[in-house]
């Protein structure tokens, strides 16, 4: 594949090729509303043949068995090639995500970098420990110890919001842990994910160890229920997480889930206000609030909430809303232009209940849908608002009175993915950090990732880490060796 703008978007035993049972996806920009040039689509053939593929590639060992220095040195080779296409990525994230080409550029295409050349540094390590093995029964000398091993083809299941970020952090797992991967990108925004298995191809992995099946919902659910795919990862909505977890959980698969987040960020009265308003103003409305850490919850101390929620406001006003491919663009469109009235008629809705808009609050179609950067006070804890997950620019603003009502609000949903707290008080903010139910909490910062950290989503938020080596564990199998170094064998008959 040589170009990231590509109209392939099968790749099967190591040929980019057309669909013949699936047909071809419309990729929409969402800024413009104008269709760029179908993408071919995979269909039930195509996730036989790639799982067949994949299962031939995982049991003759092509990717496994190479030396681990050489799986880690390919998959650095990739990450480079990223790097280097930094521009044309963005064009195709901003094409199909409405992500910013900005942003794109200088973060999520480094950032998908960096979890290549991490995981490539992983690919020798967990390799199994020593255990002091003695049993009671039967006391004398042994050798035991764990073999941490692929599990087998891995489904990798992604969304639009992040097409080239997530599947690389997907992928980059699945291949330090040793396991064929089958890519399924989202259908919104396919190309990021194809770019990324080509730079995996060009550095020298074995044909069948990536393959990518773009489609819809069809082929997620036919990896997900074949019975020769062991592992499936997949980041998405909550009631699409819940039905994937269901049907795997039929098979016995293993599962890694990154879901929905309503995530808080909590601002004590002696924080620096201005640098928090700043980091609730990106953690709120990066990427048109399409982010599933997005700090849709701004918890304020009621001593300083009117100066806060003043700043935040101000700061919402300045942001410019705009194309994905204009450079003076802070927040793009939404992907989905039919979510607009939903989300509108949420931000009504508080008002009626009693919120004040304090910015924004409006939006329109024009090619794309947009809509300004939303802030709302005087939300109470109940309000759909502070509940839904809304993937959308608003802020709603909760006052609290106390540590302890912090952390009730904080957890008063059913999520929990992510948190920052605000404070100049270092053992406040590590008890938060400690009581609040979350995956990660960011303290005095907000929306800071790096790949050597890991982040387990608990409750409604998902399964398994992503990022960090904890990484590898969905993806791994651990099995147990016991070597009798006594001269007699203990006999119980």
């Amino acid at each position: 594949m040589s170009s990231v703008l590509s109209g392939s978007g099968v790749l099967i035993d190591g040929v980019w090729r057309d669909a013949t049972t699936g047909g071809s996806l419309t990729v929409v920009d969402p800024s413009t509303g104008a269709p760029g040039d179908p993408v071919q689509a995979a269909g039930a053939g195509e996730v036989e043949e790639a799982v067949a593929v994949a299962r031939t590639a995982h049991r003759d060992g092509r990717w496994r068995e190479l030396p681990p220095i050489e799986r880690g040195r390919l998959m650095a080779a990739a990450a480079a090639e990223l790097r280097g296409q930094a521009a044309a990525l963005a064009g195709a994230i901003a094409a199909g995500s409405g992500m910013p080409e900005a942003f794109a550029r200088f973060v999520e295409v480094p950032l998908a970098a960096e979890a290549l050349e991490f995981f490539a540094g992983l690919c020798a390590r967990d390799v199994g420990a020593v255990l002091p093995f003695n049993p009671g029964v039967a006391p004398g000398e042994y050798l035991a110890f764990t073999l941490a091993e692929p599990a087998g083809p891995a489904a990798l299941i992604t969304p639009w919001n992040f097409p080239l970020l997530i599947p690389a952090w997907k992928a980059a797992a699945a291949l330090a842990a040793g396991c064929p991967a089958i890519l399924k990108p989202a259908p919104q925004a396919p190309r990021s994910g194809a770019a990324l298995a080509a730079a995996l191809e060009r550095a020298g992995l074995p044909a069948g160890t990536i393959q990518v099946l773009s489609g819809g919902d069809d082929v997620g659910k036919a990896l997900v229920d074949h019975p020769e795919v062991p592992v499936v990862s997949f980041t998405g909505s909550t009631p699409a997480g819940r039905q994937v977890a269901a049907a795997a959980g039929a098979r016995l698969k293993r599962v890694a889930l990154e879901l929905g987040g309503k995530s808080p960020q909590v601002v004590f009265a002696d924080a620096d206000l201005d640098q928090a308003a700043a980091a609730c103003l990106f953690g709120s409305f990066w990427h048109a609030g399409q982010v599933c850490q997005a700090s849709g919850r701004v918890l304020v101390a009621r001593e300083v909430y009117g100066a806060f929620s003043e700043r935040l406001a101000a700061g919402a006003a300045r942001l410019r809303v705009g194309s994905a491919h204009d450079p003076a663009t802070d927040v793009g469109p939404l992907r989905e232009g039919a979510h607009l009235p939903e989300v509108l008629a949420v931000v009504d809705g508080a008002r009626t209940e009693g919120a004040r808009l304090l910015a924004g609050g409006r939006g329109w179609s024009d090619g794309g849908a947009f809509m300004e950067p939303t802030v709302l006070a005087d939300v109470h804890p109940g309000m759909d608002v502070a509940q839904r997950e809304l993937f959308a620019p608003v802020c709603a603003l909760i006052p609290f009175d106390g540590e302890d009502e912090a952390v009730r609000l904080a957890n008063a949903t059913e999520f929990g993915l992510a948190a920052g707290v605000w404070t100049a008080d270092l053992k406040r903010g590590l008890r938060l950090a400690r009581r609040i139910e979350s995956g990660i909490v960011w303290l005095n910062s907000y929306l800071l990732l790096s790949a050597v950290a890991p982040v387990s989503p608990q409750r409604s938020s998902g399964l398994a880490a992503e990022l960090g080596a904890d990484a590898l564990h969905p993806y791994q199998t651990r099995k147990t060796v016991v070597v009798d170094l006594n001269p007699e064998t203990a006999r119980f008959f």
